[in-house]
C-alpha cells in the first residue's frame, strides 16, 4: 500500500489505503449541505474539531469540501452509526454514489444503530422528518439491510460514528474495493430467480428528450428485435423483475447510461455485454470499470460517434446530449462481437432524416432550447449572463434553419441553465479555495 493510496485527502483507490478502512469518530460532528451544488460544503467533524477527509465523497475529485465556518450542532444523536454518505435521487449516481460505505455492514465489530445519510437536493419529508424514496427503500432491502437509516438535515452531533472509507464510485475506484464486491456478491438480490430472454436490448427510447439519447435508435431496436432481442425499457418495471431480466439475460447490448451499472452489480459472469458510447464523455469509462471488475468479463464498447448534438444551456457533450451514430459501422460491430448474425445491417440515417431526428427531441423540450452540433471532445463558451439559445422556430425539419426564434421569458429549463450557470461559479470558487488549503 502507497503513501497516496493511504492518504485520505487523496482519491480512493480500489486495491487498497484508505477506502478499505473504518475510523471510528467519537462525539463527530456531522453538517449536512445548506445549498445544492455539484461540490458542497458539507461534512464530518471529530471532536476536536478537525474535519474527518475519510466522510468525503469522491468523483475523481472532492464533491465535498470543509465548510469555512464550522457551525454548531442543533441536535444530537445518540448510539452508534455508519457514515452512510449523500443520498442522491438520481437513479445512477444513487447506485454508484450512495452506496459505496455500505460494506462496513459486514465489517464493523458489534452492533450499530443504522446507517446515516445526508441528501444533496430535496427528498421526500413525512412528519418532520427526511424519509428514503421509495426505488431507495427497496434497493436496501435488497441488499438485506435491516436497521434503521436516518437522513440528517441539520448540523447533528453523533454519539460515536463509524466512517467506513469509500469503496466504489466512479473513476478508478469504480472496479470497487474487494470488501464492497464481496458485499453485493454474497448480499444482493439473492432471493430473484432469472426471468426474460436469453437476448436483451436495455433501450432509452422512451425515456424522453431530457434525458438525452441517440439518432435513429428504432433503426438499432429494429434491427435487434429481428435477431431475437427483447426491447427492455427498464423504467417501466419495478427493481425486482430489472435484476430478474439482467440475470436471465446471456447477451446485453445497451447504450452507455445507468442500467449497465444494475447489470454489472447483478454479476453474472458469463454473460456477453456490448456498449454502445452514446456521448464523447469519459463518463462510461467508469461504467466498462464496473463491468469488467463486478463480472470478470470486459464489455465490448462500441464507440461510432460521428457527432454529438448538445443541449444548448451546456458546454459540451454529457447526459442531456445527442448522438448521431454511424449505424452501418455499429451493424458491423455488433456482428463481429457475435451480437447481431452475419449478414445483419442497421441502415443509416440521411442528413434530412437525422435533422427531422433532432426536432423531434426539440419538440420534446418544449421548443424552448435548441441542440447544436458539437465536434467530437470540444467544448464551448456560453454566454456569461446565463442566457441560452432557444430552439429556431423555422428551422425546416430536413435541414440546418435560419433565424434564431425571439428572446422569450426565462422560464422551466432556461432558468434551471441560469441557476446552474451561477452554481458553476460558486463550485469554481469552493475548488479554489479548497486547493489552496494544506492537505494534511
Amino acid at each position: 500500500m502507497s503513501a497516496r493510496e493511504d492518504d485520505p485527502a487523496r482519491a480512493p483507490q480500489p486495491q487498497g489505503g484508505w477506502s478499505t478502512r473504518i475510523v471510528s469518530v467519537p462525539g463527530a460532528l456531522v453538517v449536512p449541505p445548506t445549498e445544492a451544488d455539484m461540490v458542497q460544503a458539507m461534512g464530518i467533524y471529530d471532536a476536536a474539531g478537525a474535519y474527518v477527509h475519510e466522510g468525503v465523497l469522491w468523483r475523481g475529485r472532492r464533491l465535498m469540501v470543509e465548510p469555512e465556518i464550522r457551525p454548531e450542532p442543533l441536535a444530537d444523536l445518540p448510539g452508534r452509526w455508519i457514515w452512510g454518505g449523500i443520498l442522491l435521487n438520481h437513479f445512477g449516481h444513487f447506485l454508484v454514489e450512495s452506496t459505496p460505505r455500505l460494506w462496513a455492514l459486514d465489517a464493523v465489530q458489534g452492533a450499530v444503530d443504522g446507517i446515516l445519510f445526508t441528501v444533496k437536493r430535496e427528498t421526500i419529508e413525512e412528519a418532520g422528518e427526511l424519509k428514503l424514496q421509495p426505488f431507495q427503500r427497496l434497493f436496501f432491502d435488497l441488499l438485506g439491510i435491516d436497521v434503521p437509516i436516518r437522513i440528517l438535515a441539520q448540523p447533528t452531533r453523533v454519539e460515536r460514528l463509524e466512517v467506513p472509507g469509500q469503496g466504489f464510485g466512479l473513476g478508478p475506484i469504480a472496479a470497487g474495493t474487494e470488501a464492497f464486491r464481496a458485499f453485493f456478491a454474497t448480499r444482493f438480490a439473492r432471493n430473484i430467480a432469472p426471468q426474460g430472454a436469453e437476448k436483451l436490448y436495455i433501450s432509452r427510447s422512451a425515456l424522453g428528450a431530457a434525458r438525452g439519447g441517440v439518432l435513429g435508435e428504432d433503426r438499432i431496436e429494429t434491427a435487434l428485435s429481428a435477431a431475437g432481442y427483447e426491447i427492455f425499457h427498464p423504467q417501466k418495471h419495478g427493481l425486482e423483475s430489472q435484476i430478474a431480466h439482467y440475470k436471465a439475460a446471456r447477451q446485453v447490448v445497451a447504450l452507455d447510461g445507468s442500467a449497465l451499472h444494475m447489470v454489472a452489480m447483478v454479476q453474472r459472469r458469463d454473460q456477453q455485454v456490448a456498449m454502445i458510447r452514446r456521448r464523447v464523455s469519459d463518463v462510461s469509462d467508469s461504467i466498462v470499470t464496473h463491468l469488467t471488475a463486478f463480472t470478470g468479463r470486459a464489455p465490448q464498447v462500441i464507440d461510432v460517434i460521428e457527432q454529438d448534438w448538445v443541449r444548448s444551456d451546456r458546454k459540451r457533450a454529457d447526459r442531456h446530449s445527442v448522438g448521431q451514430l454511424d449505424l452501418p459501422a455499429l451493424g458491423r460491430a455488433l456482428v463481429a462481437g457475435g451480437f447481431l448474425p452475419e449478414g445483419a445491417e442497421i441502415p443509416p440515417m440521411s442528413e434530412a432524416e437525422s435533422y427531422a431526428a433532432v426536432h423531434v427531441f426539440e419538440e420534446a423540450l418544449s421548443g424552448k432550447l435548441s441542440f447544436e452540433p458539437l465536434a467530437r471532445g470540444a467544448r464551448r463558451d456560453l454566454p456569461e449572463d446565463g442566457a441560452v439559445l432557444r430552439r429556431r422556430k423555422d428551422k425546416p425539419k430536413d435541414g440546418p434553419g435560419a433565424e434564431p426564434g425571439k428572446e422569450g421569458k426565462l422560464k422551466g429549463e432556461e432558468r434551471r441553465a441560469a441557476r446552474m450557470a451561477r452554481r458553476a461559479e460558486k463550485t469554481e470558487r469552493r475548488e479554489r479555495r479548497a486547493a489552496a488549503r494544506p492537505e494534511g
